[in-house]
């Protein structure tokens, strides 16, 4: 995870919104979690709108990761709308992932929205959708705590490439 964190500093915007382009998921979710490990809260915008858009199964793992990363109320927001889109229209890849990043992130800022999605009257409800909600967000836990424990707390946002010593 060390050398990651390196590439996550060294790697410039123009690279990530470049990787972000692809319409591959594999650089997709690269990308993404080289912003999240650096914390570019500067891409929330575009990662939530390529989550919500739902276009490439997988990639939403890394944009999830990422706004967990940041770990803002309005990061939250866009977990809980990717949900209420994509959850009504049945099993997706990223569903199960984006619920333990909310449930991850709910932990984090105090909240509780995935409340109201893990609730058997909501209405996307579906049977197995969590079948043990108590395991929601551990998962997730791990991941952060791996990268807590080789990313600083802040990224560097101010768009400098950092250059090897």
């Amino acid at each position: 995870m060390r050398g990651l964190r390196v590439d996550a500093r060294r790697i410039s915007d123009g690279e990530l919104t470049a990787m972000l382009r692809l319409t591959d998921w594999r650089p997709r979710l690269s990308a993404a979690w080289l912003i999240g490990l650096d914390r570019r809260t500067r891409f929330r915008q575009t990662l939530g709108e390529l989550l919500l858009a739902g276009e490439l199964a997988h990639a939403g793992k890394g944009y999830a990761f990422a706004l967990t990363r940041f770990a803002e109320p309005r990061d939250a927001a866009i977990l809980v709308a990717f949900l209420e889109r994509h959850l009504p229209a049945g099993p997706a890849y990223d569903q199960g992932y984006v619920l333990d990043a909310l449930v991850h992130l709910d932990a984090l800022l105090g909240t509780d929205h995935a409340a109201r999605i893990l609730d058997p009257a909501a209405p996307w409800w579906r049977p197995g959708l969590a079948a043990e909600p108590s395991g929601f967000g551990d998962r997730f836990g791990k991941v952060s705590a791996l990268a807590e424990e080789t990313a600083p707390k802040a990224g560097r946002g101010d768009g400098v490439r950092v250059t090897p010593p």
